[in-house]
């Protein structure tokens, strides 16, 4: 997709699975098992799913998340069934390499977000992306510093931390424009300060949705993850950014969704609904 000086790209990083009961709440699996079809173990498939926003202008790769990584060991590699990393095959489809990269983009900093965006080299923690500036919400980086016992197994410390060891990461304060036509759009729903990302030429957008939807099936209203902190207001925030897209035309890029990319959405007497769907190459 061309969206003014930017090209974007899906770059999937990499597969894994997650409990479907935990990514869709109190929705009865009857309901969501017919999208998101589960294993002998109630997991369904995932997509840790990366955009690379290049600016044709000046040059700038822009990568939107980094995927799980490759530091798992083997009990938890089996339990979240986390497949060889796709990220830097894919990124040379696009004609890029690791070096290339020159900012990151972090929603926030939960394992599936923030997993890739630092490696093991020779036994240390280095960030991926060695040329990158790395940016975070100041807010959800204090947060993973100090999470509640239920995000705790979430927020990994190895995935971030030597990110400010190395002087690379940047702190972001609330709602900005972070590069021309680059916004950062602020969610405090499914962890503290989440950040959204939203590419736009003001005439079309595409809209990183990281997990305020993580995939197309989460579009209704009331199909929350149990993963979110606050249920209620996610409900709020959905509606809010999914009126937005429908009445201005924006595309949503899902992040997790392991059969598509991204859809358009429209207005309909059902609410908001999936219109033009682009589906996984």
């Amino acid at each position: 997709m061309k969206i003014g000086i930017y090209e974007i790209y899906a770059v999937e990083c990499e597969r894994f699975a997650l409990d479907g009961g935990a990514m869709f709440g109190t929705v009865p699996k009857v309901l969501w098992e017919k999208t998101n079809p589960a294993d002998e173990k109630n997991r369904i498939e995932m997509s840790a799913r990366a955009m690379l926003i290049r600016n044709l202008a000046d040059g700038k790769n822009i990568l939107v998340d980094t995927g799980m990584g490759q530091k798992w060991e083997q009990k938890p590699r089996e339990m979240f069934k986390i497949s060889d990393s796709y990220l830097e095959a894919n990124l040379a489809k696009a004609g890029v390499k690791p070096d290339d990269i020159t900012d990151v983009i972090l929603t926030h900093l939960h394992f599936d977000h923030a997993g890739g965006a630092t490696k093991l080299v020779d036994g240390k923690l280095v960030p991926t992306f060695p040329n990158a500036t790395y940016y975070v919400q100041e807010a959800n980086y204090t947060w993973a510093m100090s999470p509640n016992a239920r995000e705790k197994a979430s927020y990994l410390k190895e995935n971030f931390t030597p990110l400010m060891e190395h002087g690379v990461l940047k702190f972001v304060n609330g709602e900005q424009e972070l590069f021309p036509n680059v916004h950062l759009i602020l969610s405090n729903a499914h962890t503290h300060a989440q950040q959204l990302v939203r590419v736009t030429d003001g005439k079309k957008s595409v809209c990183y949705c990281g997990d305020l939807i993580p995939t197309a099936t989460h579009i209704p209203l009331p199909w929350v993850m149990g993963y979110d902190l606050y249920p209620l207001e996610i409900m709020a925030e959905k509606k809010r950014l999914l009126e937005q897209a429908a009445d201005e035309h924006w595309t949503l890029f899902f992040e997790h969704d392991p059969y598509k990319d991204a859809a358009d959405v429209a207005s309909s007497d059902k609410g908001i609904v999936k219109n033009n769907v682009f589906f996984v190459n």
